[in-house]
C-alpha cells in the first residue's frame, strides 16, 4: 500500500473518532449538525478516468516493446546456447567449461536485466497511479467543497467495509476529473 494512502486512512480515522467522540459528548457541533458522507472507490476512478486510461495505454505499449525485446534476447540466448551445444563435443574441455561459463554468465545478465526491467515497469506504474491519484485527491476536495460533504472517505480501504450505493461518488469523481481543462 503507497504511503499516501496510508496517511489518508490514519487521517481519517483519527477524523471519525473526534466527530464521534465529539457527537456524542455533544460538545463543539451544534444540534442540527447536516452530516452529509460519500466515499469514492480510488482504484476504479484511477483505471477509469481518462488519465488513467492514458498512461495504462503508454504503460502497455511500453511493456509490448519490452517483451518484444525480451524475445529477441531469448532467441539470441538459444541460439547461443544451440551453438554451444552443437560445438562442445569438438571442444577440450578447458575451452568447453570456458565456453560454458561465458554461456551461463549471459544468463545471469539476461536474468538481472529482466528484473530491472520488471522493477522499473512497477515504478513507472506506481508514478502513474500518484500522479493519478494526486489529480483526483484535487477533484474530490473540490466537490467535498462544492457539494457540502462532511466527510469523503475511499471506499476500498478496510475502514469502510459497507458504504451503500447512494452514497458512492467515483462516478461524478470520474467525471469532475474527465472535465477538467488541461
Amino acid at each position: 500500500m503507497p504511503a499516501y494512502h496510508k496517511v489518508l486512512k490514519v487521517t481519517i480515522v483519527v477524523l471519525l473518532l473526534f466527530m464521534v467522540a465529539e457527537i456524542f459528548a455533544g460538545v463543539g457541533y451544534p444540534q442540527n449538525l447536516n452530516v452529509k458522507i460519500a466515499c469514492v472507490d480510488i482504484q476504479r476512478a484511477i483505471n477509469e478516468c481518462n488519465a488513467g486510461k492514458e498512461a495504462r495505454k503508454a504503460l502497455s505499449k511500453e511493456a509490448e516493446q519490452i517483451q518484444n525485446l525480451i524475445f529477441e534476447k531469448q532467441k539470441e540466448l538459444q541460439g547461443l546456447k544451440d551453438s554451444f551445444d552443437k560445438q562442445s563435443l569438438m571442444l577440450g574441455p578447458e575451452a568447453r567449461a570456458s565456453r560454458e561459463k561465458e554461456l551461463q554468465a549471459k544468463f545471469r545478465d539476461y536474468q538481472r536485466w529482466g528484473e530491472d526491467v520488471q522493477n522499473e515497469m512497477n515504478q513507472k506504474k506506481m508514478e502513474m497511479e500518484k500522479t493519478v491519484f494526486i489529480g483526483l485527491q484535487k477533484v474530490i476536495q473540490k466537490l467535498g467543497v462544492d457539494e457540502g460533504y462532511t466527510l469523503i472517505l475511499e471506499k476500498n480501504e478496510s475502514i469502510v467495509l459497507f458504504a451503500s450505493k447512494p452514497i458512492d461518488i467515483t462516478d461524478l469523481v470520474i467525471k469532475a476529473h474527465n472535465g477538467q481543462k488541461k
